[in-house]
């Protein structure tokens, strides 16, 4: 996939995901395969106030570029300024939020509701591209609900104010994230407009992806959800390790990606975001639900990886093959 002069090689890339897809998470599938790493949304006012929390949410490091920043918001001169703050900062790629479904955002005329005013977004969004240098992308829903699927819409309208690319989450904004994920808003999508197009939603492997590819004629895929405890998704060959392998593989991930959250992030930040990873990461785990009950109840982080190693040490016995005696 090519993004304006952006070279994409690899299939898959992660998705923006609001106090998720921080640095440490970004570089984690970066080094995994991701072909490409989206900042969590930014909304515009806070990234011009130049608070700690905003600078903690433009941050990254250099290894994970190319690097998209998402901004959010429905001021026209607000989104300007901040996007020339993203290129300021060095985003590769200045992307906006359309889809996000929540109330405390759709209410305030950001998010997925921008697509219930077309002509109003349209005028955003020329306004926006006359003045940002990098490839400017944006990122849709299905539709408001069920009664205004204007995905492909949305998609010619953007194409035609010059807009480089466009990622296309099916379900409406009124499904949130419920119900099964209809990929053929995005072969819609795909069939009405020439730039490049990325689907996303309900892929939770490689071999899905690629599922996704072939049915709607995407050119790449972005993977959210799917990626939570399993960053390994955007690696094309690990399906194709041993078991002992993969845990291998898993255990060194694990272990790189707390030391970047303690690295990166301040200590009561950095406990929340051990807590919530590690408990993503218990899945497949013996006891994982009683796991993730004592991994909320930690107060420090040495305290939270030491209940995780318990019980990941103790499913590698388990998984260890049984000597069978010789007759």
């Amino acid at each position: 996939m090519k993004i304006g002069q952006i070279e994409i090689p690899q299939l898959c890339r992660l998705a923006p995901m609001a106090a998720i897809s921080n640095a440490p998470f970004r570089l984690i599938a970066k080094e995994c395969g991701s072909g490409l790493t989206t900042t969590e949304e930014m909304d515009a006012f806070a990234l011009l106030m130049d608070t700690r929390l905003a600078d903690e949410m433009a941050a990254y490091y250099p290894q994970e570029r190319p690097l998209a920043m998402q901004l959010l918001g429905r001021d026209p001169q607000a989104l300007i300024r901040a996007a020339h703050r993203c290129e300021e900062l060095g985003a590769d790629i200045v992307d906006l939020n359309m889809g996000c479904p929540m109330p405390k955002i759709t209410g305030k005329g950001k998010g997925a509701a921008l697509m219930k005013d077309v002509p109003g977004t349209a005028r955003l969004l020329r306004a926006m591209r006359q003045t940002i240098a990098v490839p400017f992308t944006i990122k849709i829903r299905g539709g408001w609900d069920d009664l205004h699927l204007n995905a492909v819409e949305v998609a010619r309208m953007a194409e035609s104010e010059g807009i480089d690319a466009v990622t296309v989450h099916p379900r409406t904004r009124s499904q949130r994230f419920a119900g099964k994920a209809p990929w053929t808003i995005i072969a819609e999508v795909v069939e009405a407009v020439r730039i490049p197009v990325t689907g996303n939603g309900d892929v939770r492997s490689t071999a899905e992806a690629r599922r996704m590819v072939d049915e709607t004629g995407c050119q790449s895929v972005m993977v959210g959800r799917g990626a939570l405890g399993s960053p390994w998704v955007f690696d094309e060959g690990f399906d194709a390790l041993t078991p002992q392998a993969q845990r291998d593989y898993k255990d060194r991930v694990i272990r790189r990606h707390m030391a970047l959250i303690q690295e990166h992030c301040s200590d009561r930040y950095a406990l929340s975001q051990m807590k919530k990873h590690l408990a993503w990461y218990t899945d497949g785990l013996a006891h994982a639900t009683d796991c993730r009950a004592r991994i909320f109840h930690t107060k420090s982080p040495a305290e939270v990886w030491d209940v995780f190693q318990e019980y990941w040490e103790v499913s590698a016995r388990r998984a260890e093959p049984v000597a069978v005696a010789a007759v």
